[in-house]
């Protein structure tokens, strides 16, 4: 049943079906017959079988684990222990390769308490059956014990480490869609954040708190629909789990995904390209959104910032607009604030409204803009900058700027060639 299941739904998905459906159906099915195993072996009423991590949150792709709790409401004994491992004998006998662990409250709550990965996993548990008063006491101490700020920088400090493992860029001509910058893992950081303060559990959510633009909101949405079905795909293809997006995968998921191949490029490179543009705008609204809930977690004391000069100010330590159309009406702005990071040490970065302003203000770069004699010696002058020359102009390509006033630039962000000659994109070679 389960097998036959599956069948249906990988060929549904395959014949043009949405992957988000495919999850949602995966996890019905693995819910069913989990229960079923559950009644048949007779299991006592007052345990609980929770599910959690990814099959919590209702996404089951097609080769990951099925990850389970099974809450006990005290020590098990030898004849309880024993039908357990029963149990789970029996997950592993029909095909479902299950991640479980078997607790009480008591020792969720100290694994909890020293891992934040166990922690995040609790988040989104979800009874499957057994016990609902066990689990919503599970819930309600895991959440009463939740520390919001301190969450927050832990997985701020976890993304920075994950990050750093891929070389802090999304464009590794093999990259990891799920783990790697702008990838899904970048996006469910945002919505376990905002689940553990209690700003809510989706894009829509953030958007009403204020946190995202109506803009972001969809983006984000047109965004992970991409990833999630290029992961997808990448799991069915491969037969097994596996989320790096290898070269001898390439050319049929770009097939798989309806890329064909033109007289410039192939369609493996199309599809890259597509990848690498939407892990851009993951990597970019991910910096919004975090800088903004941890704005509304940890506020700082309200004092009026100290200006750097008329069209800027320090804004804790961050380089902030004076006001919303700052680049707007002086246009040479949008070049000034990079080089303003340069020259200022004290800077860590750009506040979330300067963020927000550039990349809506990119659109003014045109060909007037890039002749004008005053924003051509802004430009020479961050070359001449002595510090965070390739930072800031990996910041500019980040935010669009750069493609924007050198098109020739532009028409190479993201672009990649199929060979093992090169590790990153055609943009990333040229600024190193």
């Amino acid at each position: 049943r389960l097998r036959d299941g599956q069948r249906t739904i990988r060929e549904r998905f395959l014949a043009g079906g949405d992957a988000v459906r495919l999850l949602h159906e995966r996890c019905q099915l693995v819910d069913e017959v989990l229960c079923e195993l559950w009644s048949n072996l007779a299991m006592p009423a007052s345990l609980a079988l929770i599910a959690v991590g990814g099959y919590g949150r209702g996404e089951l792709y097609p080769a990951s684990d099925v990850d389970l709790l099974i809450l006990l409401p005290e020590q098990a004994d030898d004849v309880l222990t024993t039908r357990i491992e029963q149990l789970i004998c029996v997950f592993w006998d029909v095909g479902l390769e299950t991640g479980h662990s078997v607790r009480t409250i008591e020792q969720c709550l100290d694994e909890a308490a020293g891992d934040i990965t166990v922690q995040t996993a609790m988040i989104e548990a979800r009874l499957l059956i057994g016990s609902n008063h066990l689990f919503q006491g599970l819930t309600a101490l895991i959440r009463g014990s939740l520390d919001a700020p301190a969450f927050f920088q832990s997985k701020r400090i976890q993304q920075e480490d994950r990050h750093q493992r891929f070389s802090d860029t999304p464009y590794s001509l093999e990259a990891n869609c799920k783990e790697g910058p702008g990838g899904l893992r970048d996006l469910q950081l945002i919505l376990w954040i905002a689940q553990a303060a209690g700003y809510g559990k989706s894009w829509k959510d953030l958007e009403h708190g204020g946190f995202i633009t109506d803009e972001e909101e969809q983006l984000l949405a047109t965004c992970e629909a991409f990833l999630c079905r290029l992961r997808v795909h990448l799991h069915l293809h491969a037969g097994r789990r596996e989320d790096r997006l290898l070269f001898e995968y390439q050319t049929a998921l770009a097939e798989q995904l309806g890329f064909t191949a033109t007289a410039d490029l192939r369609a493996s490179e199309k599809l890259m390209q597509k990848y690498y543009r939407t892990a851009k705008t993951v990597t970019q609204i991910n910096a919004i959104v975090l800088q903004n809930i941890g704005a509304a977690l940890c506020p700082t004391p309200e004092q009026p910032p100290p200006r750097i000069n008329e069209r800027f100010q320090n804004a804790h330590e961050f380089l902030d607009v004076v006001h919303e159309e700052v680049f707007k009406q002086t246009p040479g702005a949008i070049l000034e604030a990079f080089l303003l990071l340069q020259k200022h040490a004290e800077l860590k970065g750009m506040s979330a409204r300067t963020q927000r302003a550039l990349w809506r203000a990119r659109q003014l770069i045109d060909e007037n803009f890039r002749h004008n004699p005053e924003h051509r010696a802004l430009f020479l002058q961050i070359f001449k900058q002595e510090r965070r020359l390739l930072q800031e102009f990996r910041r500019m390509n980040q935010l669009g700027v750069l493609g924007r006033y050198l098109p020739c630039f532009g028409r190479i962000v993201g672009q990649m060639q199929h060979d093992l000659f090169h590790v990153y994109t055609v943009d990333q070679h040229i600024l190193q």
